[in-house]
């Protein structure tokens, strides 16, 4: 029994010298922020506790075992009940829960508490990808997977950050407190970024909260954590922390690019233009669904190369893209993307694959229909 007790000692003594080795891998990480840390410090005391209970119970057991084991001549007691023991059982595990619960009731509250904050973004779930748009600012844009499809075809070699790379990080400031509302275009979603302690449920006409005041600048990512859809694995979460006075700059450069997005509307747009910045929104929109040269995936997302419907049919093409097709994979993009973007894309496919209509979509056309 003395060696087995040993043992045990050496173990537990061994797994708490390391706890930073604990916070790699398999275990949850400290994270970046405040909150984060002391998430990770309740999680370790409460583990603490139920090894502790765990060595003792079945330290105890074991030793029942070996101790009063039948070919050692030990008789089993004979007995009713014990009320001292009926008392120790129960209260010893009630201390034990409410030791528990006013630590981890304190750290709850500082998790639903986003008051305070200096900066609000909502974030949108979209099948599948993330919108972020900055309360207030008028700055908005889409966060889509960036790791090219050949490697996910297995193509060419997979970098370090193979499926966790977006062609628009959430870019936020250290030192500063943010609010985010949650919620979804379609189905269930889930905003989930380890580093930051926060996993959110984005739900559909619901709007949910969330906070973050991230320490160090640095790139964090995450992932979707609700299974969405068949490219549930392809919405990944990266997230830009830089010093404050950098993401000043950063928010005030985007708002000039929105403000010239705007006054792109009133212009009319060359064909070359339109087929231009369309491959680059079908590239990072469409592709998912109806593959990069337009072959589709049938019967749930049909072929737009060669597609008759489609060549034939300019203001059942529009609509199709702008509001989306009730009851079907086709979400409406009126919302996504903004109207040089529809009328770049549409323009695009039109176009491409050897449709070849000639057609031209001008972003005033597609303005009006907004309106």
């Amino acid at each position: 029994m003395r060696t087995l007790l040993v043992w045990l000692a050496g173990g537990l003594t061994l797994v708490g010298s390391s706890q930073v080795a604990l916070a790699r891998g398999w275990n949850m990480p400290v994270g970046v922020t405040d909150l984060s840390g002391e998430i990770y410090g309740l999680h370790m005391i409460i583990f603490w506790i139920c090894v502790v209970i765990g060595v003792v119970v079945f330290g105890v057991m074991f030793y029942s075992l070996l101790r009063y084991r039948h070919s050692q001549g030990a008789k089993a007691a004979n007995f009713h009940e014990n009320t001292t023991v009926e008392i120790i059982w129960t209260t010893v595990p009630l201390l034990i829960l409410i030791g528990m619960a006013v630590p981890a009731t304190a750290t709850l509250q500082k998790i639903y508490d986003p008051s305070d904050a200096e900066l609000d973004v909502m974030i949108t779930g979209q099948q599948w990808r993330w919108r972020y748009e900055y309360l207030g600012e008028d700055v908005a844009f889409n966060s889509n997977l960036a790791t090219p499809r050949s490697q996910i075809r297995g193509e060419e070699e997979r970098g370090e950050h193979y499926l966790l790379e977006v062609d628009e990080p959430l870019v936020l400031p250290i030192n500063r407190k943010v609010r985010f509302l949650f919620t979804s275009d379609d189905v269930l979603h889930a905003w989930w970024v380890p580093d930051f302690a926060v996993k959110q449920d984005t739900i559909p006409g619901f709007v949910s909260e969330n906070w973050v005041q991230v320490n160090e600048p640095g790139i964090y990512r995450g992932q979707c954590a609700e299974l969405c859809g068949v490219d549930h694995g392809f919405m990944p979460i990266v997230v830009h922390a830089v010093e404050e006075e950098e993401f000043d700059a950063w928010l005030a450069e985007r708002k000039e690019m929105a403000a010239e997005e705007a006054m792109g509307v009133d212009r009319e747009w060359e064909m070359d233009e339109l087929m231009e910045r369309g491959e680059g929104v079908y590239g990072s929109i469409c592709a998912s669904c109806h593959q990069p040269e337009g072959q589709g995936s049938p019967p749930a997302f049909p072929a737009l190369a060669g597609n008759d419907h489609l060549i034939d049919d300019l203001e059942w093409h529009m609509n199709t893209v702008i509001n989306g097709v009730s009851g079907t994979a086709m979400p409406a993009f009126r919302t996504t993307l903004n109207p040089v973007e529809l009328a770049a894309v549409i323009t695009y496919t039109r176009n491409a694959w050897g449709n070849d209509t000639g057609d031209v979509v001008q972003p005033s056309e597609i303005a009006e229909r907004l309106e």
